[in-house]
């Protein structure tokens, strides 16, 4: 099972020219977490979510833009994917809260991703004027395999967390079930025990 502390990874990279946010914390029960990020106007953006452990795997998310206006808004979801276009630029805030829980702690991946499609691999690529060689072309094909391999693997991994997580949870509540049974079935043998003895007790003295 995946123990991790507020924050157990961070990773900010260029990557292909546009900047990827990737974040797995610890959200507690009754607590909110906020996350900003300054944003140029008119970018494209891709928010993708998922509660990877705890409770129901269900948590509130809330994004807006730098006037407080509303860009998204979701009660109680396992997993979303968001894209939005920045039409103000600045910090937009990003809030996930596990308010509504009271006992259970949960683990949550999130991914931004800011302007991958305003930035290109190589330089000139959106204008229809450039002749690309064969190479080239190439190159962007490989390129874009691996942006979908990552993706793929990426999501791979979340599920196989989960998959453990909920593994996990069935065989401790296995274990607990079958003490408790053991217990049950050693108390109902004393207790048998102790009626045939009684029983045959009586029998004596009556003789």
């Amino acid at each position: 099972m995946i123990k991790l502390n507020f924050i157990c990874l961070v990773i900010f990279c260029l990557f292909s020219g546009a900047l990827l946010v990737e974040l797995t914390f610890e959200l507690s029960d009754n607590a909110k977490e906020c996350f900003h990020e300054e944003i140029y106007n008119e970018t494209k953006c891709t928010l993708e979510f998922q509660v990877v452990t705890g409770g129901h795997y269900d948590v509130d998310v809330t994004l807006k833009d730098p006037d407080g206006e509303i860009l998204y808004d979701e009660k109680k979801k396992q997993y979303d994917s968001h894209t939005f276009t920045a039409k103000k630029p600045g910090a937009y805030e990003l809030c996930y809260s596990n308010e509504f829980s009271s006992y259970s702690h949960k683990t949550i991946y999130f991914e931004w991703e800011l302007g991958r499609d305003e930035n290109r691999l190589l330089p000139g690529m959106g204008d229809r004027s450039m002749a690309m060689t064969m190479m080239d072309t190439s190159a962007v094909q490989v390129h874009d395999s691996l942006n979908v391999i990552i993706d793929y693997q990426t999501h791979h991994r979340l599920r196989e967390a989960r998959a453990r997580s909920i593994a996990e949870g069935l065989f401790e509540r296995v274990t607990y079930w079958s003490l408790g049974q053991t217990a049950l079935i050693i108390i109902m043998g004393i207790i048998q025990v102790y009626v045939l003895r009684n029983f045959f007790a009586e029998r004596r003295q009556e003789i």
